[in-house]
């Protein structure tokens, strides 16, 4: 016989015996609780080696680039060492060319005035001034 406590304080009886749920012959199947999820990405190792290969590429080739920019400037430099000799033989001949060509019109203008010297320098030195020339802009 059971009893049961009522909420006005009281004993009583119970019309049917209570029955406790059991399992089933031979248990329930095991609940899967567990998250079988796969790594996410590469272990710390590889991530570490990958890094440290791909910065040494990139230093070697930082390396290589400023080796080669060094040896085109080095290169630069000297073609323009050894181009200055001709082209300041090019512009002395081109001065010596104007030089003459001013003398001949200098005598040619100024052959009816007395006491003329062409080529004369204007300045009162004896330093060579070497000729200025400019070009007027036509009208």
């Amino acid at each position: 016989m059971l009893l049961y406590f009522n909420s006005y304080n009281k004993f009583m009886m119970a019309s049917t015996p209570k029955t406790q749920d059991l399992p089933r012959p031979g248990g329930f199947p095991s609940i899967q609780y567990k998250r079988n999820l796969p790594r996410r990405g590469p272990s710390g190792l590889t991530l570490l080696t990958g890094i440290t290969a791909i910065s040494a590429l990139g230093f070697y080739w930082m390396t290589q680039t400023i080796l080669e920019s060094r040896e085109l400037k080095r290169e630069k430099n000297w073609s323009r060492i050894h181009l200055i000799p001709m082209l300041q033989a090019e512009f002395d001949r081109d001065t010596y060319r104007r030089t003459q060509a001013s003398l001949q019109r200098e005598a040619e203008i100024m052959k009816d005035v007395p006491d003329w010297k062409v080529g004369e320098s204007v300045y009162n030195s004896k330093r060579y001034v070497p000729p200025s020339v400019f070009v007027l802009p036509e009208k």
